[in-house]
């Protein structure tokens, strides 16, 4: 008996999907619930496995658009299982160690007849470089340093030959791109974006950081990043400023009583904005993990769509890959997002003093229909005080103020 395999329902606004790759070939025996190939849609990558062990015959192919409920594929459950491979495997002689000796030595003796000055020689033993591949620039045929270099840099130069050409090569957009080309206009074109910039000292957190990464580790398991310090101190500046955690919504702004804050992360297959719920009631380390699993599931192509929709704010660090300064744009429908660079070392004006600190680049772009420019500016510096004051995350102020209810 054959059954068929269709699409799933992945959300109430997906109506298609792409199969991005099968993972079982055509004829290929697949258990139950083995993946046997992984969908696309505009939101996430998921995968559909096998509801019946059998064979399976392809119907869809690999960059075919479909419907929701359309056949990918059916599995016949009549076949008969096909033996597994482990035989061989079992049968390996106990003595095949031995014979990797003669191996061995071949190796030395090849590796003995190289002529190569030492260093080269040195660099080739210890990156298992293969030696007929290097072009040898010395006299009589020796190779050098440099020329075990160039080959490790360019691993796939071939001598002689030129590192680039001038071949054109069309690649067709995923859902995902797409999508996220579309967002990214539509947040141009459709909100009254605008960004205000700050400084924030980053001292007192690396002097934090420093001092207690090895005990927090140990107490908590994961490890302590910036992210957790600039999610709680924009959770205390969203609740002080409701305004940037808002949206609008027709002809009404709607305002949230808690803070989902979206997390940007580079996917393998573009950037997505997983979320954290209810950020403003977890502690530095659930945050931590929190990024943890968002980021390893957005590595691994995981993410459900759920855990990508929803948020209210948005914190993307673009100083993960250098990034100075820069203007990010608004994650739609939200109405500000957080924008994080490099750390870098720079002179500044301390008391009078010219003082060496580690200062960050901060960003806020918000829609200022609205956020007005003193809620804004309001927001940064307040994130901003915080993080230079981390002892101020523990009440969202000063402490005597806290305590004294000022």
């Amino acid at each position: 008996m054959a059954i068929e395999i269709k699409v799933p329902t992945v959300g109430e606004s997906i109506s298609e999907v792409t199969l991005v790759k099968w993972l079982k070939k055509d004829g290929e025996w697949a258990d139950r619930d083995e993946v046997i190939a992984e969908l696309e849609s505009e939101k996430a990558t998921f995968e559909i496995n096998a509801e019946q062990a059998g064979t399976v015959k392809q119907i869809a192919k690999e960059g075919d658009t479909l419907a929701i409920g359309d056949v990918v594929c059916s599995i016949d459950t009549d076949a008969a299982r096909p033996e597994t491979a482990a035989a061989p495997q079992v049968e390996t002689p106990k003595a095949a160690p031995v014979a990797a000796a003669p191996a061995k030595e071949a190796a030395k003796t090849e590796q003995a007849d190289v002529k190569a000055t030492p260093v080269a020689a040195a660099m080739i033993a210890d990156k298992k470089v293969d030696s007929k591949k290097i072009t040898a620039s010395g006299s009589n045929g020796r190779i050098m340093k440099q020329d075990v270099l160039e080959l490790l840099n360019n691993p796939g130069r071939q001598p002689g030959t030129a590192l680039f050409t001038r071949n054109d090569r069309p690649e067709k957009m995923s859902n995902l791109r797409k999508t996220i080309s579309r967002r990214l206009v539509e947040a141009k074109n459709s909100t009254a974006m605008l960004t205000t910039f700050n400084e924030v000292d980053m001292s007192a957190i690396m002097e934090i950081r420093k001092k207690y990464k090895d005990k927090f580790k140990e107490q908590h398991g994961v490890n302590l990043g910036f992210m957790s310090f600039f999610t709680k101190a924009c959770c205390f500046a969203l609740q002080k400023f409701p305004s940037v955690n808002a949206y609008l919504d027709g002809e009404n702004i709607i305002y949230h009583d808690y803070c989902d804050v979206s997390i940007a992360v580079s996917a393998p297959k573009g950037l997505v904005v997983p979320v954290i719920r209810n950020a403003e009631s977890l502690s530095m380390a659930e945050v931590e993990a929190a990024v943890v699993e968002l980021a390893t599931k957005a590595k691994n192509n995981k993410l459900t769509i759920e855990e990508m929709t929803g948020g209210t704010f948005t914190i993307t660090n673009g100083g993960i890959f250098g990034s100075m300064m820069s203007t990010p744009i608004i994650n739609i429908p939200q109405s500000a997002i957080l924008g994080m660079h490099n750390i870098l070392e720079r002179p500044m004006a301390v008391n009078g003093q010219v003082v060496i600190k580690p200062m960050m680049y901060v960003a806020l772009s918000y829609d200022h229909r609205i956020i007005d420019g003193r809620e804004s500016v309001g927001f940064l510096v307040t994130v901003k005080q915080l993080l230079e004051n981390p002892s101020l995350l523990l009440f969202g102020k000063d402490p005597v103020d806290a305590l004294l209810e000022l």
